[in-house]
């Protein structure tokens, strides 16, 4: 209908526009590889994601702590998520994305990279910190590290072998 409005009004519309979609529930999660030959990228929304995953309210201070990005059922899904990009149609680089809490915290955009995640978006004050940290550290490391918690099954664990890889980044 808005293309139709500007065609009318003899403005100018882009032509191929990319559609994508955001993971924001497991079911998504788990059923990426299935979408992805529809759409052109897609995006994990990490919130509602989390909260959904683990069945806990992040606004309830009583069950907000068990939503941890470091849950292996979150990992887990969002690997998913990671990999069916090779199933996008014309498939070119990376067509994954994320967005949310997660995607701004050094701790989990270390482990993210090794899951292979290249794009994140964040707030905008913590764009510059998250640069400058992301020059700093290593992809073939934080590759290491995503190989070394991939068996582990609880998120203390992960989130402590995470800290300890990060230590040689500190200042």
């Amino acid at each position: 209908e808005c293309e139709a409005e500007c065609r009318t009004a003899g403005l100018p519309v882009a032509e191929n526009i990319g559609m994508g979609i955001m993971i924001e529930v497991p079911a998504a999660a788990v059923a990426a590889d299935l979408y992805a030959p529809l759409v052109d990228f897609m995006s994990i929304g990490t919130n509602d994601l989390i909260q959904y995953t683990m069945a806990a309210d992040r606004e309830n201070t009583k069950v907000a702590a068990l939503a941890n990005y470091f849950e292996p059922a979150v990992l887990r899904l969002i690997k998913h998520v990671i990999d069916s990009q090779k199933f996008i149609k014309n498939q070119t680089g990376h067509l994954v994305s994320m967005c949310g809490e997660m995607a701004s915290h050094e701790d989990a955009a270390f482990l993210l990279l090794g899951m292979g995640l290249r794009h994140f978006s964040m707030p905008a004050g913590k764009i510059l910190k998250m640069q400058k940290f992301m020059e700093r550290v290593s992809v073939k490391e934080a590759e290491k590290l995503y190989e070394r918690i991939t068996p582990l099954n609880c998120a203390q664990q992960i989130r402590k072998q995470v800290r300890e890889a990060l230590q040689k980044y500190e200042h």
